[in-house]
């Protein structure tokens, strides 16, 4: 866990949300200089904290709107912090919580140097490595179906397929065992969805992979060189260290 210690003039927390942001700003003494709730708009957001921009961190906790406000405070040359949500449980375990209570939270952690912080993926590689996450959302989805597939051959008491049904040639003469029509058709969808699913990602293993060659191509080839990984483990590699020298001991890359 690495806590940001820096010290500075004013100490901005957001409480970010799709729509709305509660910006609270404390002073170096820990005066409240400014509490509100604004329309989440880049411009708005300046013009707010336009006065106290001499020497000012921002800091937000990692949540799935906070890549507007990282990119948008990197070009305006403003530090930013992003709080990582497992380890913030000074917000998570209060028994009082609001907009207003979690942005002040956020920046009395971070004023006080106890805020855990994120990595901040930067934009150049950071939607391939979506991406990459959305993968294995669809890989997790054709399980299902195909889990689906043998627990129906456990609800009829027939044989389960003796070859993997993963592959596509496995699959002849599956559906034909069941005699229920609705089963059949039950079964028949399922590997109508599957085979869906299998073409989604085959084509989105292969931008993947062009992707990785163009981003990295030398780091892919040689993580493809080591016995043991694979394609979607060396893709998996690239895309989520991305730096290698943000981890400063073998036990951080490890954690």
């Amino acid at each position: 866990m690495r806590f940001y210690t820096q010290q500075h003039r004013h100490y901005c927390g957001v409480d970010l949300h799709a729509r709305t942001m509660y910006v609270c700003i404390l002073s170096h003494a820990g005066e409240i200089l400014l509490e509100k709730n604004i329309r989440c708009d880049p411009a708005l957001f300046l013009r707010t904290i336009e006065p106290y921009r001499d020497d000012l961190v921002v800091a937000a906790e990692c949540m799935f709107t906070w890549y507007w406000l990282a990119d948008l405070c990197a070009r305006e040359h403003i530090p930013f912090v992003l709080g990582h949500a497992l380890y913030m449980k000074a917000i998570h375990g209060g028994k009082a919580k609001n907009d207003r209570i979690d942005a002040h939270k956020i920046a009395v952690l971070l004023r006080g140097g106890t805020i855990s912080q994120a990595y901040v993926y930067p934009p150049g590689m950071r939607s391939t490595r979506d991406l990459l996450r959305r993968r294995l959302y669809l890989v997790r989805k054709r399980g299902q179906l195909l889990a689906h597939i043998q627990n129906t051959h456990h609800q009829c008491n027939l044989p389960e397929p003796t070859r993997q049904i993963i592959y596509k040639a496995n699959r002849e003469g599956i559906v034909e065992k069941f005699q229920d029509p609705s089963v059949r058709k039950s079964v028949e969808v399922d590997f109508e969805l599957v085979a869906h699913y299998d073409g989604l990602i085959r084509n989105l293993e292969l931008f993947l992979v062009r992707s990785a060659k163009q981003h990295d191509p030398q780091l892919f080839h040689r993580l493809r060189s080591v016995p043991g990984i694979g394609k979607i483990l060396a893709l998996t590699l690239v895309y989520e260290i991305h730096d290698i020298h943000r981890f400063p001991r073998v036990q951080d890359f490890a954690s």
